[in-house]
């Protein structure tokens, strides 16, 4: 990566709808070899050019969940049952006390405490020795999220985690909304 590819990645940062025009304006190159540029970059995997979400702007509650996984094992039957979940934006490995952070998303408090409790937590998956969840009060610096928005089709009966939202204590007593990817649910993703 040298300094123009520097430049083509800050300015779409920046605004992701640049033009080629305004970005070969601003690194010196001509449209042609702003645009080889980025598609060099695109496929090198270097970037991608996606929608962020806002999820205050949503409405939606972020959370962070901190988990000890007792064996590699576990930990790949816990990212196979989770990769389909709309409210997982993010799961990091790690190398310490906790092995794996994820970021997730819920649209009320309620759902949110649901998430952090019940079957359809990652919490509660096989093979967690311990965890942590923390509420996020306030998000600094850039309030958008590559939230998963595509995978809440509302479509399957059983969420991807294997979890039938009507039988649920907190679904029929509507402190939860159900899964997103379920004909069940019954909110705002």
């Amino acid at each position: 990566m040298d300094e123009i590819d520097r430049k083509i990645i800050t300015q779409l940062q920046t605004d992701g709808r640049t033009t080629l025009q305004d970005l070969s304006g601003n690194i010196g190159l001509t449209s042609m070899g702003t645009k080889k540029r980025v598609e060099r970059l695109i496929k090198k995997g270097t970037i991608k050019v996606s929608a962020l979400m806002n999820p205050n702007a949503l409405d939606l509650h972020p959370a962070i969940i901190m988990l000890e996984m007792e064996s590699a094992e576990a930990m790949q039957e816990l990212l196979d049952r989770f990769e389909q979940c709309p409210r997982v934006v993010q799961i990091f490995k790690t190398m310490g006390g906790y092995n794996l952070i994820a970021l997730v998303i819920a649209e009320t408090q309620d759902t949110l405490e649901s998430i952090s409790m019940e079957k359809c937590s990652l919490r509660c998956s096989k093979g967690v020795r311990r965890s942590e969840f923390y509420p996020v009060s306030e998000t600094f610096f850039s309030p958008f999220l590559p939230i998963r928005e595509g995978l809440a089709h509302k479509e399957w009966k059983v969420s991807p985690c294997d979890v039938d939202c009507p039988p649920c204590n907190r679904y029929e007593t509507k402190k939860c909304v159900g899964c997103p990817t379920t004909y069940h649910y019954k909110g705002q993703l």
